[in-house]
C-alpha cells in the first residue's frame, strides 16, 4: 500500500474549528462494510446499533496542558515549547520541541509565566527539533506542574487554526479521561457525553478501559511512500486484567466489541493473542495498522474524519476497506460534515 493512495483533496472550511454544543450531538456517518451501505445520522442514534452486552473500550488517557510560551535569555526571543514526555521527577526533566528549533542550543534558558518566575535549562539535543530541558524548581513535584501546567494550553492539533480558548481544557478532553500522559485527544470519545453512557448502561451494554497515552506521532508527516517502511513512534499503553476480563467475557458470550478510536484499535491490535483474546499489557507500542490488515478482535470502529495522508485514515481504511472508506470520505465532504478531532464521527459496523 502506498502513501499516495491516500491523498484526497480536503477544504479547508470543512476542518471544525469548534466541538459542537453539546458532545453527543455531532453528526455520525454509519458505514455497513457488508452492505456497502452509507447512513447519515446523529451521534446519539448509536444507541441503536448497541445492546445488551455489547463491549465499548474506551481510551481513558488525560491530555495535559502542553503547549506553552517562554522567551530566552539576553535576547528575549519568544519561543514555543511543546511537553512530549516526563523523563524524571525528581530531576524535573522534560523531553519537548521547540520552535524555532534554530535559536535553542544546550545551556540556553528560558523564562516562563509573566513573572518570569519558572526557568527552564537546555541540557540535550535529542532531534533536529526535540531538547531535554531541566526546570528549576524549589517546590515539591506537586507544586511543581500545578505551575507548569497553569502556564500552558491545551494542545489543539496544528489545523485548528485559532487561538486556544479557556473552554479547550474540558472540550479537548472525554469525559472519563483520568490517567495523565497524553498530548493527543482520543478523538472519538469526545462524543460521549454522560447523558449518553447513562443511556448505554440502562442498555446493558460493557464499558472496558485502557491507558493508550497518544503523542505527536499521530501527526507526524510519513515521508516514505512505501508504508511498510513507515516506523511510528513509540506510545505507552497499559491494558489491565479488569479490561481484559470484560472483554473477553463478551467476546465468549458472543456479543460485539466495539474500538473506541484508532488509539484503541491500535492497543487492541498489540494486545490481542493469536486465540483472538486480549491479554494484560504495560509497555510500549508502535504498531502500525495499515490495508491489508486482518483484526484481531474488535468488530466495530469508531473514528472521526481524518486528514489526508494521516495514520488515522490508513487505520480506518484498513477496517472498513480501502475504497469504501475512500468513497465515504467524498460523501462526507459532499454532505459538508466536518473533519478533525473537533469533527464528526464514523461508525464503521
Amino acid at each position: 500500500m502506498k502513501l499516495s493512495k491516500f491523498k484526497y483533496e480536503l477544504p479547508p472550511e470543512r476542518i471544525a474549528l469548534y466541538p459542537t454544543e453539546h458532545r453527543d450531538e455531532s453528526r455520525m456517518m454509519v458505514i455497513h462494510r457488508k452492505t456497502e451501505e452509507i447512513e447519515h445520522r446523529t451521534f446519539k442514534d448509536i444507541l441503536d446499533y448497541f445492546g445488551k452486552g455489547d463491549v465499548f473500550i474506551f481510551n481513558n488517557t488525560k491530555v495535559f496542558p502542553a503547549r506553552l510560551y517562554g522567551n530566552k535569555e539576553k535576547t528575549g526571543a519568544r519561543i514555543e515549547v511543546f511537553l512530549l514526555r516526563e523523563l524524571s521527577a525528581e530531576l524535573r526533566l522534560w523531553d519537548v520541541l521547540v520552535d524555532p528549533a534554530r535559536k535553542i542550543r544546550i545551556g540556553n534558558k528560558l523564562y516562563f509565566g509573566d513573572d518570569d518566575s519558572m526557568i527552564a535549562e537546555v541540557i540535550d539535543n535529542t532531534t533536529s527539533r526535540g531538547r531535554t530541558l531541566r526546570f528549576l524548581y524549589d517546590g515539591s513535584h506537586g507544586e511543581f506542574k500545578t505551575a507548569l501546567y497553569n502556564m500552558g494550553e491545551a494542545p489543539l492539533p496544528r489545523y485548528i487554526d485559532r487561538p486556544v480558548e479557556p473552554e479547550d481544557a474540558e472540550r479537548y478532553q472525554s469525559i472519563f479521561a483520568t490517567e495523565e500522559g497524553a498530548v493527543v485527544a482520543p478523538a472519538a470519545s469526545l462524543h460521549f457525553s454522560r447523558e449518553l453512557m447513562k443511556r448505554l448502561e440502562i442498555k446493558d451494554c460493557r464499558f472496558a478501559f485502557l491507558t493508550a497515552h497518544s503523542g505527536l506521532g499521530n501527526f507526524r508527516e510519513i515521508d516514505v511512500e512505501d508504508l511498510s517502511k513507515h516506523k511510528m513512534d513509540s506510545e505507552q499503553l497499559i491494558i489491565n486484567a479488569d479490561t481484559t476480563k470484560i472483554v473477553n467475557d463478551g467476546v465468549d458470550a458472543g456479543h460485539r466489541v466495539c474500538a473506541v478510536g484508532n488509539s484503541v484499535m491500535r492497543a487492541v491490535e498489540t494486545a490481542t493473542a493469536t486465540d483472538g483474546r486480549l491479554k494484560e499489557y504495560e509497555g510500549w507500542t508502535n504498531r502500525f495498522v495499515f490495508p491489508p490488515h486482518k483484526f484481531k478482535l474488535a468488530h466495530t470502529l469508531l473514528t472521526n474524519f481524518h486528514c489526508p495522508y494521516s495514520t488515522m485514515l490508513m487505520m480506518a481504511a484498513a477496517f472498513g476497506g480501502y475504497d469504501l472508506i475512500m468513497d465515504a470520505y467524498q460523501t462526507a465532504i459532499k454532505e459538508k460534515y466536518r473533519f478533525g478531532a473537533y469533527g464528526d464521527a464514523m461508525l464503521i459496523i
